[in-house]
């Protein structure tokens, strides 16, 4: 596999449009010598773009029914003076954010109206593998999906995206993703107001061409894909926010399709963290930056002075690999005034008992470059057979290239953790020459003729064929299950 460098192909990368755009687009670039690049208030121009909330109504079962329709026909504004073609869902680019309760039942209509086939995933929620949106579960151009479930899992931040076999990082590359929030009612007292004091923050990096298209030539191509040199957050070029409140609940997301974000203040202040990619901390814990990879997720609160203007950035260390490497500025937070007084937070955050992930059986698997456990994966053969509410320790080793492992259908700890590391997950990043290891917990929903995935969530590796599939069985039947399946879906 050919050894890339984001910024290497001088002829894609340099941004040519005269004037305001390209004052603005070189403002909006990194720093990828490391060099420090904490910008200036006055670079922060744009107000940030908060997703709207998904509308929604309520059968007469009680169940919650979201519409969801999936858009080529986009037209966003990024750069001054330029409009880009883009894909989003109910809009231009971007989706809603859904929101859901725990124990609620959720029927979807997802309606596609792109002119190829596609799907779309729950990433991180645990619900039955055929309304999990993976490659099993195509759209067709023109038709409706209805998936529908209940919500079986603690609060948490997760997302939706496609995952179409062999397509997935140029769709989410043209806009189509979302945020899909899971309440409770029951949950301990956090910021909570959407939008004034609980801001969601999609992080993503892209590549414009001259014309203000993005630039799609390397995202399926080279080691990890395109790593783009403008950030995007909710599809906003350096934004700005304006807080009533002194203190916020940041909900991030890494949705870029290589990028490894490390998101903090430039001015190095402490903040929470509360939440990970699948529920919150049992505890708050202070810390000054956090790691993300692509499909990840982390819940931050933190307080601020009234009239005081702090930057979120991001700052990788010059040394790690690729998709690491850079300093970004992500958003400027402005605080007014009159702004509310700080408020604290509980000391614990999980409601009721933790719920239990030790260690189990032990799985193995060893990445190296496109392959899991020496194949690539094959959407007709079943790689693994698990036992349904299963409890295993999976052993994840790395070659030379840096990975994200994201399993469907389960949550895991990481075995041996601490602080933010020791939250609930469903996505991990795997430094080159790393070995983990998970304690993961598998859903009870059983069915042997469908599988969920488990792959890298770096979408040039996913697409490329970096995936394995494991359905789930009744305990005592994991002989009989066969290993291929027939007329499969992909």
């Amino acid at each position: 596999m050919t050894r890339m460098h984001a910024e290497a192909r001088t002829g894609r990368r340099t941004l040519l449009l005269a004037g305001a755009l390209a004052g603005l687009a070189a403002a909006c670039r990194g720093s990828q010598s490391g060099a420090d690049t904490a910008p200036t208030a006055d670079r922060f121009v744009t107000d940030l773009r908060i997703p709207p909330l998904a509308a929604s109504t309520i059968d007469s079962d009680g169940a919650r029914r979201f519409a969801l329709a999936l858009r080529d026909d986009g037209r966003s504004s990024f750069l001054p003076g330029t409009t880009t073609p883009t894909w989003g869902v109910n809009g231009d680019y971007l989706g809603p954010t859904v929101r859901v309760r725990v124990g609620e039942r959720v029927r979807m209509a997802v309606a596609s109206r792109l002119a190829e086939r596609t799907t779309l995933h729950w990433h991180g929620m645990l619900l039955p593998a055929r309304m999990d949106g993976g490659p099993h579960q195509p759209i067709e151009p023109g038709a409706t999906w209805l998936p529908q479930w209940t919500v079986r899992q603690p609060a948490a931040t997760l997302w939706y995206h496609p995952h179409a076999h062999g397509s997935t990082a140029m769709h989410v590359y043209r806009g189509l993703a979302g945020l899909l929030v899971v309440d409770d009612p029951n949950g301990p007292e956090l910021p909570g107001r959407y939008g004034i004091d609980d801001i969601p923050l999609i992080l993503q990096d892209r590549r414009f061409d001259p014309d203000g298209r993005f630039a799609e030539a390397d995202v399926d191509d080279g080691t990890y894909g395109l790593l783009g040199d403008t950030i995007l957050i909710n599809g906003t070029v350096r934004p700005r926010l304006r807080l009533r409140d002194r203190t916020v609940r940041l909900r991030l997301l890494n949705a870029a399709n290589a990028r490894v974000f490390h998101p903090g203040f430039a001015d190095g202040r402490p903040f929470q963290v509360v939440g990970t990619d699948a529920g919150l901390l049992d505890r708050p814990v202070t810390t000054t930056r956090v790691r993300m990879s692509p499909g990840e997720r982390v819940e931050i609160v933190v307080s601020l002075a009234a009239r005081e203007r702090v930057v979120l950035d991001s700052r990788g260390p010059d040394h790690a690999s690729d998709p690491e490497r850079g300093h970004f500025p992500l958003l400027q937070l402005e605080v007014r005034p009159d702004a509310a007084d700080p408020v604290a937070l509980p000391d614990r955050l999980a409601v009721g008992s933790p719920q239990p992930y030790r260690a189990g059986p032990l799985r193995r698997f060893r990445l190296d470059a496109l392959e899991i456990n020496g194949r690539r994966g094959d959407p007709a053969r079943i790689d693994e057979v698990v036992v349904a509410g299963a409890h295993e320790t999976w052993e994840i080793s790395n070659g030379r290239y840096a990975h994200s492992l994201h399993i469907h259908g389960a949550h895991f700890r990481l075995l041996d953790a601490t602080g933010a590391d020791a939250g609930l997950k469903d996505t991990v990043f795997v430094p080159p020459g790393a070995t983990l290891r998970l304690a993961v917990r598998f859903g009870t929903d059983i069915d042997p003729a469908t599988p969920y995935m488990y792959h890298c969530h770096l979408l040039r590796h996913e697409d490329g064929g970096m995936s394995g599939q494991f359905v789930v069985v009744a305990p005592g039947t994991e002989n009989e299950v066969p290993r291929s399946l027939r007329g499969h879906h992909h």
